[in-house]
């Protein structure tokens, strides 16, 4: 339900479910929520690159559509009629996805990805797709396709990637509502660097297409209620993904526990990943301070030890290398050229490897598995940064800058896509400098409610928050 700050604030910052109340009263219409943030759209394009097939006509006709519905009481569900944008490699039939890179052509999609089906049929308004890197295997905006994306906070930040483009939208207020996918955090480190909030799921609880080990979609917004809401949208089965888990009637409205519900919680503070970029103290303090008050709230606060291993994170690069320079070495020799440098770098480095090596580098996907269900069986929910450090330069790849060095930022994100368990980013904090600070909140497997549960409690008792970010004056 909307409140009164809300109903002040510009229609671009009004949440999913305010904007369902406001329809279904007939206090506002879609249209105009479209045409409001369609012009915040335009002053904020220009500077962060977070749009891709951005088509305001079609917007604007869907608007229509979903107004009819809501005056003939008859809307298709509590989305209709609300903004949405999509990651450019979830594919919306008729349209070219060019995964981020110049080395795809522009054949259109013959079909709506899971996400993209699910959202139409929930009368969502699509506003355009959001851009990525060249095919999502770098964190941070930088594409030989798509502009530079550039982090609201401060443009001369990376938002993050790969889901670029959808974190920048949503926190420089492209409507309320955004999905993203993730393979080793590229839901959860864009949010993170971006302010905003981001769900995990566990493996196969949104269906993509096409589906990989570790790979899933999630919404991403500015707040966790809003994200709720997507679940209910996103959580259907589909036989095109072949991990797609079964129905379950989850509650997703009861996301809104009170915090007294985390009296006896069994809460793992991570503040060691066991490998990669040491965290930076600003990301320390802020994640601490998070376990402080949720452990004044009645939440048991026990430190863990990292399980994550040099050979666990260096394998799954190895392994990840090999599949990209597969992909690469079919591609003609002109559009191979096309690919960023860096990563024809980082997939040609694997070219020499052998089978044993290849073998070896593989199997750590399932010890990551094994060792990430183990350190957290003791606990209800761990609690780790999102990144190690703050946003890095926008036009970085990564944060190391070297291609042979390229998953550094990764160690605390990645166990849980291969352990399947949900895992969320939500904002916990600032640096000196004004960047956000992103809080990791991971749960056991299939307990995706909980997690928005935990995040919740975490959402009311964190200190207030900055404003959003504004567009740069003319």
């Amino acid at each position: 339900m909307s409140t009164a700050t809300e109903q002040s604030l510009p229609l671009h910052d009004w949440s999913a479910s305010a904007l369902a109340d406001a329809y279904r009263c007939r206090a506002l219409s879609p249209v105009e929520v479209v045409q409001d943030v369609l012009q915040h759209i335009a002053l904020w394009e220009p500077h962060i690159h977070a749009s891709y097939l951005l088509n305001p006509e079609q917007a604007l006709e869907s608007a229509r559509a979903s107004e009819m519905r809501w005056l003939q009481k008859n809307p298709l569900s509590p989305l209709d009629g609300v903004p949405v944008t999509l990651k450019d490699n979830i594919a919306t039939r008729g349209d070219p996805m060019p995964l981020g890179t110049q080395a795809t052509d522009s054949t259109p999609a013959p079909n709506d990805a899971p996400p993209a089906a699910r959202l139409r049929e929930a009368g969502a308004v699509l506003l355009c797709k959001t851009t990525m890197p060249d095919y999502g295997m770098l964190s941070s905006g930088v594409s030989s396709f798509h502009a530079l994306a550039r982090n609201p906070w401060d443009l001369s930040k990376t938002p993050g990637g790969s889901s670029a483009g959808a974190a920048a939208a949503a926190a420089a207020g492209y409507g309320p509502l955004h999905v993203g996918t993730d393979i080793g955090g590229s839901l959860r480190l864009p949010a993170g660097w971006c302010g905003i909030y981001s769900l995990k799921p566990s493996l196969g609880r949104i269906p993509i297409d096409p589906p990989y080990t570790g790979r899933a979609a999630g919404p991403m917004t500015r707040c966790v209620g809003d994200a709720a809401l997507m679940m209910q949208a996103l959580c259907w089965p589909d036989a095109r993904d072949s991990m797609s888990l079964p129905f379950q009637a989850i509650d997703w409205d009861n996301w809104n526990t009170p915090v007294s519900h985390l009296e006896g919680v069994r809460i793992g503070l991570l503040l060691d990943a066991g490998c990669g970029l040491p965290v930076d103290p600003e990301v320390q303090i802020a994640v601490e301070r998070a376990a402080q008050l949720l452990e004044q709230a009645g939440a048991i606060i026990i430190p863990m030890q990292p399980f994550l291993t040099r050979q666990m994170l260096d394998g799954m690069d190895h392994a990840w290398r090999m599949r990209s320079h597969l992909d690469l070495a079919a591609l003609s020799p002109e559009r191979r050229a096309s690919v960023l440098p860096y990563i024809r770098t980082w997939a040609d480095s694997a070219a020499s490897m052998s089978g044993t090596a290849m073998f070896s580098a593989t199997s750590q996907f399932h010890a990551t598995r094994i060792a990430t269900v183990k350190a957290c069986q003791a606990f209800d929910y761990v609690l780790s940064p999102t990144s190690p450090i703050p946003a890095f330069a926008a036009e970085l790849p990564s944060p190391t800058n070297d291609p042979l060095r390229p998953l550094e930022h990764i160690a605390f994100t990645v166990p849980f896509n291969m352990s399947e368990q949900p895992a969320a980013s939500i904002n916990c904090g600032y640096t000196r400098s004004g960047l956000p600070i992103g809080l990791q909140i991971a749960g056991q497997r299939f307990d995706d409610l909980g997690v928005l549960q935990m995040s919740r409690a975490f959402e009311v008792l964190r200190e207030p928050q900055r404003p959003w970010p504004l567009p740069p004056k003319p």
